[in-house]
């Protein structure tokens, strides 16, 4: 299945241009690096977002966020966020501000 290309759009435009950010192809979606390091991505019609292990513990908690597991081993620090949990800019907004808080405390690559 192909990735949300609306969703990626909405990620595109939330992060908007900042140095260090750049866009690639990867696990059949795209992915969003800041600095080298993985943030956040969209993968059908999900967003992937890497939080570190302790915060993608809590998280696992909320509605609408499941791990992000799309080969049989679950990607340890990082969970996938429904679409009913981006319905609202804000709510994607958070998402990404969760995600940049932890790859920014991550040395760059």
């Amino acid at each position: 299945m192909p990735y949300s290309k609306q969703l990626a759009e909405r990620v595109r435009t939330a992060l908007g241009r900042r140095p260090g950010l750049v866009e690639k192809r990867m696990f059949g979606g795209v992915c969003f690096l800041l600095r080298g390091n993985m943030l956040v991505g969209v993968w059908e019609h999900a967003l992937i977002a890497r939080l570190g292990p302790d915060q993608a513990a809590r998280a696992l908690k909320e509605p609408n966020v499941r791990e992000f597991d799309v080969t049989g081993r679950p990607m340890r620090g990082w969970v996938m966020i429904e679409p009913d949990g981006l319905d609202r800019d804000a709510d994607l907004g958070e998402w990404l501000a969760r995600a940049e808080a932890f790859v920014e405390s991550l040395p760059a690559k």
